[in-house]
């Protein structure tokens, strides 16, 4: 039996290959991955009570 995902899968379309590799190497400079890094700025747009702003890191953490 094939693995089941536990939360639906979403799709993010327009998204480029080299976007995809920047966000990935930002978000894990900045300690998280993708998927909270865009859930925690999706909050934050739609004005979640506590929620901010993901953190971005410097450039120089993760741009080569």
């Amino acid at each position: 039996m094939a693995s089941q995902h536990k939360h639906k899968q979403r799709v993010i379309r327009g998204a480029d290959d080299q976007l995809w590799t920047d966000f990935e190497a930002a978000a894990g400079a900045a300690g998280t991955d993708r998927s909270a890094a865009t859930r925690q700025f999706w909050e934050w747009y739609v004005q979640r009570p506590g929620a901010e702003l993901p953190k971005r890191p410097e450039p120089e953490a993760w741009k080569q």
